[in-house]
């Protein structure tokens, strides 16, 4: 098969940042996506609707002119969020779900939830009006190794949590184990999950081969190789509880490499076609465009997308930087090759 027709996907996870770097990563983002649920962690945090829309028109005023897309909104939980705000969220129609870090789980997530207890009002109001809730599923707690982090969230955390609200619509993201694979698969219809392409195609000897590749650090953390092939089968799985969510995260190359480096992996400006990588390693394209284009929105509830896009074979090379406001962003394959080419 060289090429590739798809229903327009959309990613379910996505960070584009704010202020002048929004002009610089978002149009990867809309040249192949038609819709993205967009993080809310910035500094200070979108905890309230009004601060959700006012960051919307600001990503709108970066979208290129010839396209079109849809930013997605999403609220930062917090253990002060209000029922009354989660109403006012879930009435509205550009606010899409809302987002829990654990605080001090990954960047700018301090202002995250000390202890989910606080907040049992505004998940109460979360499970009556069917406003999803959007899980970074790891514990915080140092004496944790950080590749088990996963897998005692769900245990310690998320278990109990779905006991106590089990008609919650949850999205546990970026999943990155066998443990969440099979959480997930156990779990009623109002439980989901992202994958993203990088967690797809690397493990951990990724961050390792040829010395420190700060580049491929990111949380949840790169894992072996074994959960890596565990989330292969659950993405070309056609289960719908799993679909595509990038976590594109853009850095800087400078708070990348250094003493203390920033997590994520900036893969906008080619996720779809590493995706694609993925699905076709596993002789599995013919279960792309489920797992990119129907099973998210089916899950939240919106029309699938009407219109589409081709990927072609072809091999090209990734810059081996892009602008970033007045510094440069190190993309994922940066000087290498991705196998398949978008259609402009």
């Amino acid at each position: 098969m060289d090429k590739i027709t798809l229903s327009r996907p959309d990613d379910w996870h996505l960070h584009v940042r704010d202020g002048d770097v929004l002009k610089n990563v978002i149009p990867d983002t809309a040249r192949r996506f038609a819709r993205a649920i967009i993080m809310p962690n910035l500094k200070p945090p979108v905890t309230t609707v009004t601060q959700a829309l006012a960051y919307r028109e600001r990503i709108l005023a970066a979208i290129p002119d010839d396209c079109q897309f849809e930013p997605l909104m999403t609220l930062y939980l917090t253990d002060n969020t209000s029922a009354k705000e989660i109403q006012l969220a879930a009435s509205n129609a550009h606010v899409h779900a809302v987002k829990y870090y654990p605080a001090g789980a990954t960047t700018n997530s301090d202002s995250g939830v000390s202890d989910i207890k606080y907040t049992y009002t505004a998940l109460e109001k979360m499970e009556q009006t069917g406003l999803p809730l959007l899980v970074h599923g790891e514990v915080t707690d140092p004496n944790v190794d950080i590749f088990d982090r996963e897998a005692v969230f769900i245990e310690s955390v998320l278990e109990p949590l779905l006991k106590r609200f089990p008609n919650l619509r949850l999205v546990l993201e970026h999943i990155t184990t066998a443990h969440a694979v099979d959480f997930v698969k156990s779990m009623a219809s109002n439980v989901a999950a992202t994958i993203t392409p990088h967690h797809l195609l690397m493990n951990r000897n990724d961050i390792f081969k040829g010395g420190i590749n700060p580049h491929h650090y990111c949380l949840p953390i790169l894992k072996r190789e074994a959960h890596r092939t565990a989330l292969i089968e659950a993405a070309i799985s056609g289960n719908p509880k799993f679909f595509l969510g990038t976590d594109s995260a853009p850095h800087s190359q400078a708070s990348k490499e250094s003493s203390c480096g920033c997590a994520g992996i900036y893969s906008a400006h080619a996720a779809i076609e590493l995706y694609a990588e993925a699905f076709e390693q596993a002789n599995a394209l013919d279960k792309l465009e489920a797992f990119a284009s129907f099973f998210g929105p089916d899950f939240y509830r919106l029309p699938r997308n009407t219109d589409s896009i081709t990927l072609r074979r072809k091999s090209w090379d990734v810059p081996t930087e892009l602008p970033f406001g007045n510094e440069t962003l190190i993309p994922l394959r940066a000087g290498q090759t991705v196998a398949w080419h978008l259609d402009k």
